[in-house]
């Protein structure tokens, strides 16, 4: 790792908050993808197409 010297504590807090954003974002497209694709299903099913 290199040296970040005094700006050590903030540069590693930014890398931090970033993939802390990353990781939520990503969970939340996951998240809305199933619920979406669950909605689908439920809607086909009522018109009697197969899934």
């Amino acid at each position: 790792m290199p040296d970040l010297g005094r700006y050590a504590t903030e540069v590693l807090l930014a890398y931090g908050g970033s993939l802390a954003l990353l990781v939520v974002m990503v969970a939340a497209s996951v998240w809305q993808s199933r619920r979406v694709r669950r909605r689908l299903e439920a809607m086909e099913t009522r018109r009697g197409k197969p899934s």
